[in-house]
């Protein structure tokens, strides 16, 4: 029987004390924190790509210890396999039989450490899991816990020993964001207060494994007006159409990101989309789901794809 969705004003009580709670170790980001919210609101996957040392483990660490559900992390390297995440079958001699030990991707909330510098083989290995969550095993489908959310990370001018992700990859992450430096007052808190680390151990979850799905199943009952419904597609269908583009939108990408928008109203209380909910999604949800014909990059231009984004958006007109 399904859950009565519980009454915005107790949601928004939930919402803030979980953003409040992952801002006690990543300080000064309160639009990436809130991003990451939507995102695991709306079950979408999240991809971290910034340089190294801005705290990208440390967030998707902040936002597993949040929530009381299971946190596996996995490192990506060249010689992992497939068997490393799934699992394997083996053969129990006590018993007589084979039987299946699951591995670390059998959690609510998975970090995948430097995920492209393993091999596409071991990099596909996630795909039916952050499709459908649910893993193919010997002939059998096995369902992943619910709620299941993919962090995962990756360094974006670091190429030596790396695979890129491929489309159909990317196409599973709901959001790809940077974290990017501190400012100069919330750095220096962070050397005073010796790093992160203290404040990460010590942080005590504030939602359970139910109010979790509460809020997600929630976010369906987020009201979008049917002008921004036409509004949001009209920027899915210049990705497609555009000379500049080789490879638009998905009708997957259109679909996160009318429910990342939903998400995104509920986490800011209100129980209804606005065209700044729209614009404000559409670099981190589509940037990472499009192809440029012209890949020529300028030095440190590393996402040609955003600022296409970015100038589309700024030209369709906003409906009234």
């Amino acid at each position: 029987m399904a859950r009565e969705p519980i009454p915005l004003n107790r949601s928004l009580d939930k919402i803030a004390a979980l953003q409040a709670n992952v801002e006690k170790v990543i300080r000064g980001k309160s639009e990436v924190v809130e991003l990451c919210v939507a995102a695991l609101l709306a079950k979408g996957h999240i991809l971290l790509e910034d340089v190294p040392g801005v705290g990208k483990t440390t967030l998707a660490h902040a936002l597993a210890r949040s929530v009381s559900l299971s946190f596996q992390r996995i490192q990506f390297t060249t010689d992992l396999l497939p068997a490393d995440i799934v699992g394997v079958t083996i053969y129990n001699q006590d018993r007589q039989e084979f039987e299946f030990v699951s591995g670390p991707i059998f959690t609510n909330v998975l970090l995948a450490d430097e995920i492209n510098r393993a091999t596409p083989k071991s990099q596909s290995a996630l795909l039916e899991a952050m499709s459908e969550g649910m893993i193919s095993v010997e002939k059998r489908r096995l369902p992943l816990p619910d709620p299941f959310l993919v962090i995962a990370t990756q360094n974006p001018i670091e190429h030596v020993g790396t695979f890129p992700l491929p489309e159909s990859q990317l196409d599973r992450f709901l959001m790809k964001l940077t974290i990017g430096y501190p400012n100069a007052v919330d750095e220096k808190k962070l050397l005073r207060a010796g790093g992160a680390q203290v404040a990460l151990e010590h942080l005590e979850p504030v939602l359970d494994e139910t109010e979790i799905r509460d809020l997600q199943q929630q976010v369906s009952h987020i009201h979008v007006n049917e002008s921004l419904i036409e509004y949001l597609m009209t920027i899915v269908q210049t990705s497609r159409t555009h000379p500049e583009v080789a490879l638009g939108v998905s009708t997957r990408g259109a679909l996160t990101y009318f429910k990342a928008c939903q998400a995104l109203a509920m986490v800011n209380g209100r129980d209804f989309v606005v065209p700044e909910d729209v614009k404000r999604l559409a670099v981190p949800v589509l940037s990472h789901r499009i192809m440029m014909k012209d890949r020529r990059m300028l030095r440190n231009d590393f996402s040609p794809e955003a600022k296409f984004i970015q100038k589309i958006v700024s030209e369709i007109a906003v409906p009234r």
